[in-house]
């Protein structure tokens, strides 16, 4: 797939045809692609070369496809930041990225503002809406201003397209390098075995951000010639009434979302008929959860595993989500599926043997969807990519006699919140900043809306000469990773418990919320 030719091809074919609906606003296929050609060359009037890389800063706008499209046909590397990250993670994310351009939506801007002159590659900053101050430009007085006619730039499958962020086990986060080949291959993985295929009357809603997995089908859809219907913010009622007025024909939700949608009072009173796929991963959905939105929706779910720097890899189809069957098949529920059509897997052990059915190892894939490199990291790059081009997960998991995939944990460590992934050594970082805290563990507890939550065991510093609080240290957090990724409770305990080495037993921490 040339995504290039994908939204010049529409805007020739299907000039009038409504492309997103966002906000109570429209936009055609022919004008998604004039204002795409807009910003590549108000981007290219500004300096900005091919190449470089240009970082969001949006929540789902009604800009927010054209945001894609530009930099698209400019060649530039897109780096999508989470608006949920605190100013001083943006700021880590463009050094990383060496950005010399940021987007940022008005709402966005006054919290990043203050970081923005310690990035010495950002050359420049453009707001989406109304800027407060005469120090940046202008988006919509940029698109005006700017030719509408296609760049001067030939966009080819190996050039670097796309920049996504993964907290390491360290806490601070790596950049996932996607060429233009690799992510066009990871929208195409999704919809390998949707049947029947796509086409130009399908209605993808947008129910979560387009700067995480909300954005996997957006390729796909563009070039089947269908169209997306983007929530500003999620809401169970609003996604009911969109799929019923606006005949949406599949979505992508995280177990909360399935969750909180399914057992909303309008769920049995909306018309739903249109939809026939729910795409959903993240984290595992409870039994219970899959039979209620079945009997809402019917069998249409599909559950995809994958991460940033390899996805989907696997997949569990609506015929393998037999919610009334045998036990065998009640179990497959709980698996991550069947290697999509273009994946290979492999379970091994620390020595890289692959081993049998049944055993646990890590889970090691490849397929044409996967990354190209950590960014700029060559030593992790080595670490996750094998000599022949396998991805090491670092999820440790088993196939059964049948081929299915189960997961024996996510990283020990790791914790999904919402759909979020949050590594508890950043929490534990940003804890151990604190000078009334000496130490500090965090472990995810599990949480009726949210399935996992982080918590945090804490030992103060006797030397510290004041109190220290729940509510004070959840703050601390909030400030300084975000409101997703804040604690949300705290034990003080005497001493953390240790192997005889030294090192935390998580898993100790871990049982005593559990059992409380």
């Amino acid at each position: 797939m040339d995504p290039v030719e994908v939204l010049r091809r529409n805007a020739e074919r299907n000039g009038e045809k409504v492309v997103l609906l966002c906000g109570g606003r429209q936009q055609t296929h022919g004008e998604l692609y004039e204002r795409s050609c807009r910003l590549a060359n108000a981007l290219r009037a500004a300096g900005i070369e091919q190449g470089e890389r240009v970082a969001l800063l949006a929540d789902n706008c009604f800009e927010a496809l054209e945001l894609v499209g530009g930099l698209t046909l400019g060649g530039y590397v897109r780096c999508p930041l989470y608006a949920h990250d605190s100013a001083q993670r943006h700021r880590y994310l463009l050094d990383l990225t060496e950005s010399a351009a940021l987007i940022v939506q008005d709402k966005h801007y006054p919290a990043i503002a203050p970081v923005l002159g310690e990035c010495a590659k950002l050359r420049l900053v453009i707001v989406v809406g109304e800027p407060p101050d005469d120090d940046v430009r202008q988006y919509e007085a940029m698109l005006v201003e700017a030719s509408s006619s296609p760049p001067p730039v030939t966009v080819r499958p190996d050039d670097p397209f796309q920049i996504r962020f993964s907290a390491g086990t360290t806490g601070l986060p790596k950049g996932i390098l996607h060429t233009v080949r690799g992510w066009m291959a990871v929208g195409e993985e999704m919809f390998t075995s949707v049947r029947p295929g796509l086409s130009n009357t399908d209605r993808y809603l947008a129910a979560g951000p387009l700067t995480h997995a909300a954005s996997m089908p957006i390729w796909p859809l563009l070039d089947a010639g269908g169209s997306i219907v983007a929530m500003t913010a999620f809401d169970p009622a609003e996604f009911l009434k969109l799929v019923e007025t606006e005949h949406v024909t599949m979505t992508v939700l995280v177990a909360t979302m399935v969750q909180m949608v399914t057992q909303h009072q309008d769920a049995t009173v909306r018309d739903l008929s249109s939809l026939r796929v729910v795409f959903y991963g993240a984290s595992p959905i409870p039994e219970s959860i899959l039979v209620g939105a079945i009997g809402v929706w019917g069998n249409i779910m599909h559950q995809q595993f994958g991460q940033s720097e390899v996805a989907p890899v696997a997949e569990l189809l609506p015929e393998h989500h037999v919610v009334d069957g045998t036990p065998e098949q009640r179990r497959r529920l709980r698996s991550a599926g069947k290697p999509t059509v273009n994946a290979r897997i492999r379970i091994v052990d620390d020595n890289d043997n692959e081993l049998p059915p049944g055993e646990v190892g890590e889970i090691v894939a490849v397929g044409p969807n996967r990354m190209a490199e950590i960014w700029r990291d060559p030593e992790a790059t080595a670490a996750r990519i094998t000599s022949d081009g396998w991805v090491r997960t670092r999820d440790m998991g088993y196939f059964d006699e049948d081929g299915f995939l189960y997961l024996a944990d996510r990283k020990e460590d790791l914790i999904i919140s919402g759909g979020f992934n949050i590594w508890p050594a950043e929490l534990e970082n940003a804890l151990t900043e604190h000078p009334g805290v000496s130490e500090a563990v965090v472990v995810g507890v599990p949480h009726p809306k949210w399935v996992e939550t982080p918590r945090a065991e804490i030992v103060l510093d006797k030397h510290y000469d004041g109190d220290v609080t729940e509510e004070e240290l959840i703050e601390w957090t909030r400030e300084r990773l975000g409101s997703v990724k804040k604690i949300t409770g705290v034990r003080f305990v005497d001493e953390l418990p240790k192997t005889p080495i030294g090192k935390v037993l998580r898993r100790v921490v871990r049982d005593r919320y559990r059992q409380a």
